[in-house]
């Protein structure tokens, strides 16, 4: 087999365990904007929180030590304990679950029935509020986060692909534990949106607040129900970009891939997330791997937002999303 299919073959398969990372953001979005109508600027953020907040409760940070030492001048920086990783992601949900409640009770409750581009607004002013307030209370520093995923090299596909075609493949095993989780997420996300009675009141809120609560929908229930879903989402973005890359501030920067892969899925569809991370995962791998070196490479900067671009133009509900038709 030519080396250059080979290569393509391997950068084919990096591209899609990229596109399942893009993906696992991405729910985030869908799970909000189902149940606000507005897409969600701050899921990005959220993920970046999730992760900081995870990383400081595992190794036994102290919370705004920074500030805490400058106004009474101690050097206190870190408990005298560590806390496992199943427990520690246990509590940095629970602190997701919290986040939740807070955002309903003192910004979403005071704005029922608002114009989308007000709650939209609302979402930005919520990212830019908990990356200083993340800042504050975590710090800035780059963290390194553990949880004991497997990283590294997958010597079993190695083997197998060296024994196939005489050229081993080189494939992430945190990104096939990404693949697995974000399967396994979809699924459940899926049956919730489809077959439960919260899924169902979920979509009702979306079409009309007002009609909502009309038929006895509890509008703050579902709302705090969404965004807890979507922070656990976060969290586990949060670690697998961490794990991959450090938790660091650029980790929030990820929002804005997902936007191009929301584009082509589809902003009400869970399935279409998934899909819409693939194809731009995969696409954006082959096209610099095929185009970039004509171009002068650095093509996945924009291959997305251009993909995304083109989608807009032809079929500007995505893939899997619901053409509105409004008659007048």
């Amino acid at each position: 087999m030519p080396e250059q299919l080979l290569f393509a073959m391997e950068v084919t398969l990096n591209g899609l365990m990229a596109g399942v990372l893009y993906a696992l953001v991405a729910l985030g979005f869908v799970l909000i904007f189902k149940a606000s109508g507005i897409f969600n600027y701050a899921q990005g953020v959220m993920a970046l929180f999730a992760a900081l907040t995870l990383v400081g409760i595992q190794q036994g940070q102290v919370p705004f030590a920074h500030l805490i030492n400058a106004i009474f001048g101690t050097e206190v920086h870190h408990f005298p304990w560590q806390v496992p990783s199943l427990i520690a992601i246990v509590l940095a949900a629970g602190v997701m679950i919290l986040f939740a409640w807070i955002v309903e009770k003192y910004v979403l409750q005071h704005l029922i029935g608002q114009p989308d581009i007000i709650l939209f607004m609302a979402t930005i002013g919520l990212a830019y509020f908990m990356e200083g307030f993340g800042d504050i209370m975590w710090g800035s520093d780059i963290k390194k986060l553990d949880v004991g995923l497997p990283q590294g090299m997958n010597a079993t596909i190695d083997q197998v692909t060296f024994d196939w075609f005489g050229y081993g493949f080189f494939i992430d095993n945190l990104d096939i534990v990404a693949a697995i989780v974000a399967s396994l997420l979809v699924a459940a996300l899926t049956i919730f949106s489809q077959y439960s009675k919260q899924g169902r009141a979920l979509r009702a809120v979306a079409d009309d607040h007002s009609a909502a609560l009309s038929v006895g929908i509890s509008l703050r229930f579902i709302w705090v129900l969404v965004w807890s879903i979507a922070g656990f989402v976060a969290l586990v973005a949060g670690i697998m970009w961490g794990a991959k890359s450090g938790v660091q501030f650029s980790l929030s920067l990820i929002a804005l891939k997902a936007l191009p892969v929301l584009m082509l899925g589809g902003f009400t569809s869970i399935p279409g997330a998934i899909v819409g991370g693939l194809i731009i995962g995969v696409g954006e791998q082959l096209f610099e791997f095929t185009i970039g070196p004509m171009i002068g490479g650095a093509t996945q900067n924009w291959f997305a937002y251009v993909l995304a671009l083109i989608f807009l133009i032809f079929r500007p509900q995505g893939l899997f999303g619901e053409k509105i038709i409004e008659r007048v």
